[in-house]
């Protein structure tokens, strides 16, 4: 008989102080191995607020292959266990403070997205999504909503699609570990949701080109909705064509300014002169007389 079935639940107190103090001896041992730690911290008692961040939590309580297991991940995450959590193309690497002093190493792997389910979401959305900030701040038509949180063709993966593995004792497919690391992942999206992309191995700027190449040439004009340093602020980049706005400079620095020479025009006394010498003339030939 598994003991371990009967033992007391920590409460929400100490499981917060538990992964406190695993997180405090995690950071002392990545700061002496220059890494970075990248811990999952929720302001309050909601996982996720943002559109792709509950798009992913309710996709991830849809399938009843995790049901059994997603309160405990919940709890964990809550009390911030998620002490390191990094994604890239195709994998998750977390880890996750325990009943044990050592933390846990929890990996999950995702499939790709399939090019033909990747192409054919391209060319549903084609046209309906104006700019990669309202795509990446969820601000979509409901027809495109509907499509991107597809659970069969959308941008989420499937249970088949998911692998997963925990250093921990636990037999289950899903432990309560990975299960908070998923979770995670939910929360990280509220600021970062271009994840939710670099996990597929997609690139989320493709939908906005199948916008542009739908409208066709004008467009690539018509279609430049975001503001230049809005898209380098989200996205760390620069736009190829950013020195424009220095190039209409250039005309009010030119030298050639024929403005200032009229002035001295101006400063002719040839028709006072001539006034007042006619006057003159008059009176001395009036006083004569």
């Amino acid at each position: 008989m598994n003991w371990r079935m009967f033992a007391r639940k920590p409460s929400v107190g100490e499981q917060k102080a538990r992964a406190l103090r695993a997180g405090q001896q995690l950071s002392k041992k990545a700061g002496k191995e220059g890494r970075a730690l990248s811990p999952v911290r929720l302001a309050g008692r909601a996982i996720a607020s943002s559109f792709w961040g509950k798009a992913w939590c309710a996709n991830l309580e849809a399938y009843r292959d995790y049901e059994y297991r997603l309160p405990r991940g919940r709890s964990y995450v809550r009390s911030g266990a998620v002490l390191d959590l990094k994604i890239e193309p195709g994998r998750i690497a977390a880890v996750v403070a325990g009943s044990r002093p050592r933390p846990y190493e929890v990996e999950v792997t995702i499939k790709t997205l399939a090019k033909t389910r990747w192409s054919a979401l391209k060319r549903q959305c084609a046209g309906e999504i104006g700019s990669l900030i309202e795509l990446l701040e969820g601000r979509l038509s409901e027809r495109v909503m509907r499509q991107v949180t597809d659970p069969t063709q959308g941008l989420f993966p499937k249970p088949g699609d998911i692998q997963m593995s925990c250093s921990c004792p636990d037999w289950a497919t899903m432990c309560k570990h990975v299960a908070a690391v998923l979770y995670g992942v939910g929360a990280r999206l509220d600021t970062e949701p271009q994840l939710l992309f670099t996990l597929r191995n997609l690139d989320h700027g493709e939908l906005i080109a199948a916008a542009v190449d739908g409208e066709g040439a004008r467009g690539k004009t018509q279609r430049k909705t975001i503001a230049e340093a809005d898209l380098a602020g989200v996205f760390g980049i620069e736009l190829a064509d950013a020195p424009r706005p220095a190039r209409k400079s250039r005309p009010a620095a030119t030298p050639k300014s024929p403005a200032k020479r009229r002035p001295a025009a101006k400063a002719t006394p040839r028709p006072r002169v001539t006034s007042a010498r006619t006057g003159n003339s008059g009176a001395k030939g009036k006083t004569r007389r």
